[in-house]
């Protein structure tokens, strides 16, 4: 049975994944998972006071998670549907590393690993990153109140991170393609021909690696 198609966009808050995902749900007809992040009812206390609100957050956004994965695994998936995703879920070790004291941290790990074990895993990533201007004029520009808060020194932090992870989890999945999209240099939102040069790298990565069914 032909592998599918399982894609997962990930980068910084604000570099655009959900408009990419969306763009490339609808080209290449594939469902969209976008992440539950507005309905976290801690999100607004995190940004204000992270240390203090940091394990309540992280512990809702990954049952929310494991229950979206879980959904699009049985409804999509095993019924060769084609998926999209605006995050993947090992993003939640990226944020809890940086925001959750040492004990805690250790809680949640466990807890991380006991509920992703069996998790569907994508087979390509898209990777958006971007300096800190451009994170924090995009931020800006779609003006979710509820993330006018958050200090540049948490996204600059957090795009670091991002970058540490990335490097490593080519190392660690070397059969899973990573596509890196610099979000200084491309503009995939008001240029055409940006997103069209996007779609073609997936569509060679698709063709490459992933032999979708017809």
């Amino acid at each position: 049975m032909a592998e599918v198609p399982f894609i997962a966009i990930e980068g910084p808050i604000g570099i655009g994944k959900t408009s990419l995902a969306k763009k490339l749900s609808d080209h290449f007809d594939f469902h969209l998972l976008k992440e539950i992040v507005e309905e976290n009812p801690f999100l607004g206390k995190f940004y204000d006071d992270i240390e203090e609100w940091s394990f309540q957050t992280e512990m809702f956004f990954l049952c929310n998670r494991f229950k979206q994965l879980e959904d699009i695994e049985k409804k999509y998936l095993t019924q060769q549907k084609a998926v999209v995703a605006d995050y993947h879920i090992s993003k939640n070790m990226i944020f809890a590393k940086r925001t959750l004291q040492a004990d805690k941290f250790n809680k949640y790990e466990q807890i991380y690993h006991i509920l992703t074990k069996d998790m569907p895993v994508p087979n390509m990533m898209i990777y958006l990153h971007a300096s800190l201007d451009t994170i924090l004029e995009r931020i800006q520009m779609r003006g979710r109140e509820i993330e006018q808060n958050i200090k540049a020194s948490y996204l600059s932090q957090l795009a670091d991170d991002y970058e540490a992870y990335m490097n490593e989890f080519e190392i660690l999945h070397p059969k899973i393609p990573v596509i890196r999209i610099n979000g200084d240099e491309l503009d995939f939102v008001k240029k055409q021909d940006d997103l069209e040069s996007i779609i073609s790298d997936v569509q060679q990565q698709l063709a490459n690696h992933i032999a979708i069914s017809k």
